[in-house]
């Protein structure tokens, strides 16, 4: 049994309308949904930006929530500024990629203090920290990072640090 949703109402002063109001878009979630499904494709034809997809996550820091789940978020950790996709590879000397993505013009949005902070704060701990305005700069940046050599640790010179064991066989 499917239920028709009624459209919300706006209330207004007396006299003013109450015609339905719209829902904004979500242009900078919809271009970066883009950029996810392009990065699938480059995996899927074998190409070397395409090796990222699996290393590459959203940070679901953004987005309309009640005041009490927004107070939990952070008690678990949520922090403000975190950029939208992290790419867990190390290449050319970074530890890996913070990028801060918007949506191409007329709908960018301007880069919040707190985002310019951490994309520093990314940056001065090794990472690499970009800013991309669209879906084609976007591309450009992860083509690019994907074409930097591997940054390689020896794994003996790592301390191993004290927690639940996770490793398999080893």
């Amino acid at each position: 049994m499917t239920t028709t949703r009624k459209p919300r109402r706006v209330l207004g002063p007396a006299g003013a309308s109450t015609a339905p109001r719209k829902r904004p878009v979500d242009w900078e979630g919809q271009e970066q949904a883009v950029l996810i499904r392009w990065l699938l494709g480059e995996r899927q034809r074998g190409t070397p930006v395409g090796t990222l997809y699996d290393v590459t996550f959203h940070v679901p820091n953004g987005g309309q929530r009640s005041k009490s789940t927004g107070a939990a978020m952070k008690r678990q950790g949520v922090k403000s500024g975190v950029s939208d996709l992290v790419v867990m590879d190390a290449r050319g000397g970074w530890f890996g990629l913070y990028l801060e993505f918007k949506a191409s013009a007329p709908h960018t949005a301007a880069l919040a203090q707190s985002q310019h902070d951490w994309l520093a704060l990314a940056e001065k701990r090794g990472y690499c920290a970009v800013l991309a305005v669209g879906l084609e700069e976007a591309k450009a940046v992860l083509i690019r990072y994907a074409e930097l050599m591997p940054t390689y640790r020896h794994h003996d010179e790592r301390p191993e640090l004290i927690g639940t064991e996770w490793r398999r066989g080893e």
